[in-house]
């Protein structure tokens, strides 16, 4: 079905029953009754006063179903096929309702309300998703659409004069710096900023990013140019470089809102600063260091807006979230996330924290850094500078009467130590610890120096994640699996129909994903609940294999059996799995 030939349709049937039904013939209607055979003289027998009306109705809600296809492609938070329906089928009904009703005045108020609604609510919704120089129907646009109109004519522009600060201002993003050592707000930083030529370059750079959903800004300085990545669904992708005194100048603005030296390009260096763009209150963990081609710059985005807020949300199957959130709220005992670098591990524990009750409960966590705001929750940041590691941190926690600790991270055998003699006294403990799967984590801590029997009585259950990429669900495409592959796996040839992939060979590029196949991501996860059996084991004589079998036997599903799960359902691709998991 294509909107061209439906349009096209439509407007035939508009002329003929024009033509048959809004004429003007002279001849009444009871005299064509009763002489059927009386024909009509030459004439134009089509009411121009009833027909140019719907015409120019017509023609709107025509080119409005096209700017609405067009503009919710552009738009990714809004759905295409939702909008773009309930506009054209409205157009629909309202010309249907013009030739049903008899009274013409009231068909036609009736085609303009069904058209005119959907539009006005449409307009509404994106006017909320974008920034204030896109909304459209508003003054500004108004002014803007008559400016054109005026330049077209050789004519100065007259409207919107007052607003070209706004535009010297560039994207609708506002930095706040920070004061050195402390996360207060600086507003001298974001003046001394402002006075480099390269500071709308840096508030272009990160207006984009956020755009595209980054998560990381990496500036990478070679011979010739300063070389742009961004970090999307957890895989880098390539930016427009810059030159490199621009781009030297925009590292620069970083450091000057992160309070960092300007001046020191060889030693690492690390700070934070903030941004607000519409609704949006976004953190900037800012880290750079030497090179032989220049000083590097990493930017870690954090966006509060889009925290996760439940268990669900992380794409645990439903008996999993169940087993999870029966641990988490137990009265003492220790609960792991474990996993690489930017598996999600900290979003689950968060996830995991408001689970309980905040307001019954004294939660108390350390971090490095602190990533999102909790409410009635101490948190507390590391400051390693000052002395401030997490296991002095953790002694002065453990004097404040807390019911449930998160450690950010179990570095080191004092921290270990501390963390499980904690949850062996009678609290709640959560923390994160760098293994490849749930059984390792075992063994990760007994490396570390805890105590066998220390660990054995503390430890609850661990759960080990991966972050795999989401398919896009604009343009994947279905194929079906080898025989083979569905053997190897396990699975049954005959309930497997298709599998989903990205487009191999795209005729166009999507707008949703940007042709990468994959929009957002979701988490496969390997659950071990430690049984009494399980402490027995590590308590006597820890064996990888025999704690493996023991937690099969609990229903440990492992992470590419997860994963599988997520494949078959169609969320993700083979290709994405075999990535994440080896």
């Amino acid at each position: 079905m294509t909107r061209p030939l439906l349009a096209l349709a439509a407007f035939l049937g508009v002329l003929l029953f024009l033509a048959a039904d809004l004429s003007a013939a002279e001849t009444p209607a009871l005299v064509l009754a009763q002489a059927p055979n009386v024909q009509r003289g030459t004439g134009f027998y089509l009411n121009l006063y009833k027909f140019i009306p719907v015409l120019v109705v017509y023609l709107l809600w025509a080119w409005s179903t096209h700017w609405v296809e067009v503009d919710t492609k552009e738009l990714n938070n809004l759905k295409f096929g939702i909008w773009n329906s309930v506009v054209f089928f409205s157009g629909v009904l309202g010309l249907f309702l013009v030739f049903a009703i008899p009274i013409y005045a009231i068909g036609v108020s009736l085609l303009a309300i069904l058209y005119l609604v959907p539009i006005f609510v449409y307009v509404y919704a994106r006017n909320q998703t974008v920034p204030d120089d896109q909304k459209v129907l508003t003054p500004y646009h108004f002014g803007e659409l008559a400016n054109d109109m005026l330049f077209r004519l050789g004519t100065k522009p007259l409207f919107n004069r007052d607003v070209t600060s706004a535009d010297r201002a560039g994207p609708p993003i506002t930095f706040i710096g920070k004061s050195q050592g402390t996360n207060r707000e600086d507003p001298s930083r974001v003046s001394q900023a402002e006075e480099s030529h390269s500071f709308m370059a840096a508030k272009e750079l990160v207006y984009d990013a956020v755009l595209r959903r980054a998560t990381d800004i990496h500036l990478e300085p070679t011979t010739e140019q300063v070389s742009v990545r961004y970090r999307i669904d957890g895989i880098l992708h390539s930016a427009e470089p810059f030159d490199r005194s621009t781009g030297d100048a925009v590292v620069n603005v970083f450091k000057v809102l992160s309070a960092m030296d300007i001046s020191e390009k060889r030693k690492p260096q690390d700070g934070s600063f903030g941004a607000k763009l519409q609704a949006r209150d976004l953190d900037f963990r800012v880290a750079t260091s030497g090179s032989k081609a220049g000083e590097k710059l990493v930017m870690r985005i954090l966006d509060n807006s889009s925290s996760v807020t439940k268990l669900e949300d992380l794409g645990m199957r439903p008996k999993l979230v169940e087993q999870v959130r029966g641990v988490v709220t137990q009265p003492h005992g220790m609960f792991l996330c474990c996993g690489p670098t930017g598996a999600g591990k900290s979003t689950t524990l968060y996830a995991s924290l408001r689970e309980i009750d905040r307001y019954q409960k004294n939660i108390i966590t350390v971090e490095d850094p602190i990533e999102y705001q909790l409410d009635n929750i101490t948190q507390m940041e590391i400051n390693t500078k000052s002395g401030q590691t997490f296991a002095t941190s953790l002694r002065s926690i453990l004097r404040q009467d807390p019911d449930v600790i998160m450690i950010g991270e179990i570095r080191d055998q004092e921290t270990a130590s501390i963390a499980c003699q904690a949850a062996n006294t009678g609290h709640m403990v959560f923390s994160t610890v760098h293994s490849n799967d749930a059984v390792t984590a075992l063994f990760r801590l007994l490396d570390l120096g805890v105590e066998p029997f220390m660990m054995a009585s503390a430890l609850s259950a661990v759960l080990a994640q991966r972050l795999v990429r989401l398919l896009c669900e604009a343009c994947k495409e279905p194929y079906k699996p080898k025989p083979e592959f569905l053997k190897k796996a396990n699975l049954p040839a005959e309930k497997v129909d298709v599998f989903y992939r990205r487009p191999e060979n795209p005729e166009q590029v999507c707008q949703q994903c940007g042709g990468t196949g994959y929009f957002g991501r979701t988490g496969i996860y390997e659950m071990m609940v430690v049984t009494e059996a399980m402490r027995d084991m590590i308590r006597e004589n820890p064996s990888i294999n025999k704690i493996k079998a023991e937690a099969r036997k609990g229903g440990m599903i492992y992470l590419q059996e997860d994963g599988l799960r997520q494949v078959i359902q169609g969320r993700t691709s083979i290709e994405e799995l075999m990535r994440v998991v080896k």
